[in-house]
């Protein structure tokens, strides 16, 4: 074991060329998906299949340190039975921090209110619900818990009354407010251990997010969830990867901030604007709040529930203090990973006359490219372009002699903050693949 944990830490010397040298180290190895039952089986905490959600020492994730905004709700038998699923998979204490956490969510239609409810039915236990709109008919098609009766309610109202007989010991403020800049202090203050925008004006959402960097609050941010229709395209990234979507262009910040988004193109555009005589008229005319649009946007139900229950997951998981990596955005395709094994093949039979210890395969490569430098090259950790930067460059690789000559001790000693980004990414491979 000792003497292959040494040859895995050689790898580093392939980041020097970024993703594909490492792949040209991997002949070291067997194969790593060999050993994928043994680790999930040593992931299981009992027979009930349970992950054990307590990450190890050397992971880096977000904590939450205890609050006194609630009591011990775990030691009440009817709650602890409530949240029981959530108890075992996160474990005791995990699901505690849960409880003591307060988290704010801004805009509560058809993806707020869905992240919303489920992080009550998820335990957290103080919840500040902001929104200044009424429920509507119309609504009704994404709204996670309205009914008929609630047409005409503050949505903030409405998801506070049903919130009460699913969770009645969440403490939950309800604002019928807009958010902007005035309102600020109000809506952030209290130290929220995490905030969901759900906003859909560009101008507030901007707003929203700059405070919430200036104030040091973790934020996850929604994007356009109208107009499509493909759950399977759906994607957590920093904005800086969203590029695709337009709400996430617009933003006007460059990284830094988490986003939910979808990679597919809306599949509709806004609708007309009719006025009272039926005839097509300016939206601007009809605007209550300036900047809010008027027109509508077709929205299929199901797609704006998937973003505030992907939310709701990712910032649970967080505040549990479960690591989740998240799958990053990496425009290649199965073909392109193929190729990439080619090529490492034909290097090792032009160098060393055989490519017998090749010993990985196109999913590994795959792994490698998606998962441990996120189709990027170690030499530039940059998110811009991800993936579609990395196949240019690709298309012209050639393994150069630095590679062949340049060893893990070069690296250490010349470029120390290099080398321990480079191991701490093959460290992570290592814990994974039981290397």
């Amino acid at each position: 074991m000792a003497e292959r944990s040494r040859q895995f830490l050689l790898i580093g010397a392939g980041a020097v060329l970024g993703s594909i040298s490492t792949v040209a180290l991997l002949k070291l190895y067997s194969r790593w998906i060999d050993n994928r039952c043994g680790i999930k089986s040593r992931s299981l905490s009992n027979d009930h299949g349970i992950i054990d959600g307590k990450p190890s020492s050397s992971q880096q994730c977000h904590r939450v340190e205890g609050k006194s905004i609630v009591g011990d709700f775990l030691s009440d038998e009817i709650i602890s039975e409530q949240l029981t699923r959530n108890i075992q998979f996160f474990g005791i204490e995990s699901q505690r921090k849960v409880i003591k956490s307060y988290v704010v969510i801004i805009g509560l239609g058809g993806v707020g209110s869905h992240a919303a409810s489920m992080l009550l039915r998820s335990g957290v236990g103080k919840l500040l619900l902001v929104d200044f709109d009424q429920v509507s008919l119309s609504s009704l098609n994404r709204h996670a818990v309205a009914t008929r009766d609630d047409v005409g309610t503050p949505k903030a109202l409405c998801l506070k009354k049903h919130f009460s007989s699913i969770f009645p010991e969440c403490q939950i403020d309800a604002r019928v407010q807009m958010y902007d800049t005035s309102a600020e202090e109000e809506i952030l203050s209290g130290q929220p251990d995490f905030v969901l925008d759900c906003i859909d004006n560009i101008d507030t959402k901007v707003a929203l997010l700059a405070a919430c960097v200036r104030r040091g609050l973790r934020v996850l941010s929604a994007t356009g969830a109208g107009a499509r229709a493909d759950p399977t395209r759906i994607r957590i990234a920093d904005i800086r990867e969203s590029s695709i979507d337009p709400l996430s262009r617009a933003h006007g910040i460059e990284g830094g901030i988490s986003v939910v988004f979808s990679l597919e193109k809306p599949k509709a555009k806004l609708l007309p604007f009719k006025g009272p005589t039926g005839e097509e008229e300016n939206p601007a005319d009809y605007q209550i709040v300036p900047g809010f649009r008027v027109r509508i946007i077709p929205v299929l139900g199901a797609i704006p529930a998937i973003f505030g229950q992907v939310m709701a997951s990712y910032a649970v998981t967080e505040l549990a203090g479960l690591c989740i990596q998240t799958e990053p955005v990496v425009n290649l395709d199965i073909d392109h990973y193929r190729i990439l094994h080619h090529r490492l093949l034909e290097h090792e039979e032009a160098v060393y006359g055989s490519a017998a210890q090749v010993l990985v395969d196109a999913e590994e490569v795959m792994y490698i490219v998606k998962e441990l430098w996120h189709g990027r090259s170690a030499r530039d950790q940059s998110t811009k372009e991800a993936g579609r930067k990395m196949w240019r460059s690709v298309n012209e690789l050639m393994l150069a002699e630095e590679h062949e000559s340049t060893t893990v001790e070069d690296i250490r000693r010349m470029e120390p903050e290099f080398f321990t980004m480079v191991t701490g990414v093959l460290k992570r491979a290592e814990r994974e693949f039981s290397l």
